[in-house]
């Protein structure tokens, strides 16, 4: 009975040190190499070398849809394709926080140039139209045609409000 017990015992904690202990905390969005018009997420440390050693279901939420994406040596392709050009929110979360990347996926003649936007611009320009338009009173009717194209482009391209509002809120976490 002894045998039995110590047998389990040492397999119980041989069993333990091979249990991945990888969390995603960066990543990097590139083109599949296919060029299957689909994007590539590939795991990457904090100086975004890839990680090779990332195997297994990890959930994300693309563009405000969870995808649960099959990572294969640091690398998971989204199923879906981009069919023109847009904008694509990746979000991630696990133990150590939220990581998050709001791109811009230029797509001209079928390949897929995806353009990392630093977030606090999407913060920034607004605040600058409205302080320009309070600053000098003959440009708010300039201010107010360019934020309204602002927002028109933001929301053709599929950056809709609730999304803008979250890359947002995201950037303001971080940044606190």
């Amino acid at each position: 009975m002894r045998t039995i017990y110590y047998c389990l015992l040492f397999l119980l904690i041989s069993t333990a040190g091979y249990a991945q202990k990888s969390d995603i905390n960066n990543f990097i969005v590139k083109e599949s190499l296919l060029k299957n018009s689909k994007l590539a997420i590939i795991a990457a440390d904090s100086l975004d070398q890839p990680l090779e050693k990332i195997n297994g279901l990890y959930t994300f939420t693309i563009s405000g849809f969870t995808q649960t994406l099959k990572f294969n040596d640091g690398v998971a392709i989204l199923p879906l394709q981009i069919d023109k050009s847009a904008f694509v929110y990746v979000k991630h979360q696990n133990d150590k926080g939220t990581h998050s990347k709001l791109l811009y996926v230029y797509k001209k003649e079928g390949s897929l140039n995806p353009f990392t936007i630093n977030s606090m611009w999407m913060i920034l320009f607004p605040l600058l139209l409205v302080f320009i338009a309070f600053a000098f009173r003959k440009l708010i009717i300039y201010a107010v045609i360019i934020l309204l194209i602002f927002i028109y482009f933001n929301h053709s391209n599929g950056l809709n409000l609730s999304t803008f509002f979250e890359t947002i809120f995201d950037t303001l976490k971080k940044a606190f």
